[in-house]
């Protein structure tokens, strides 16, 4: 288990699991007033939410299935990344993909927030790369399915 430290200067609980296998944590939109995502429209959400993550390690912001699905609400960058070094707060972009306006209220269950470990690489400039399978066929090489 790796730990995070948080501060939440939001009026909401913590991020939590829901289940003892979520792979991530459900983030609310703290507001003082709800805000209307008109169709096409996007909007910064606040979280409240500030975090200290340890080196090696990235939030990843990712959509919620359920908003997605029923209104086609999505998070714009997704997966948005939070570094290590990012003491700022957490605020989700989110955009209104449906024909109809949608209201985030607050405490609505916005986004899902993935702690990740990564690898740090060294790129080493080269005039040619080692053949494989695939070569250089790329989107929709491997056919439909």
């Amino acid at each position: 288990m790796v730990e995070v430290k948080i501060i939440n200067k939001g009026k909401h609980q913590l991020p939590a699991y829901s289940t003892e296998h979520s792979a991530g944590m459900d983030l609310r939109a703290d507001l003082s007033e709800s805000v209307i995502l008109k169709p096409l429209e996007r909007a910064l959400i606040s979280t409240g939410l500030y975090i200290e993550l340890p080196d090696g390690h990235e939030a990843q912001i990712r959509p919620r299935s359920g908003l997605a699905a029923k209104h086609g609400i999505s998070v714009l960058n997704t997966p948005g990344t939070i570094d290590a070094d990012y003491r700022g707060e957490i605020k989700v972009i989110l955009i209104n993909f449906s024909t109809k306006p949608f209201e985030i209220i607050d405490g609505e269950r916005v986004c899902q927030m993935v702690i990740s470990e990564y690898t740090k690489v060294t790129l080493t400039e080269v005039e040619i790369l080692e053949e494989s399978v695939r070569g250089d066929g790329g989107f929709g090489h491997t056919g439909r399915h």
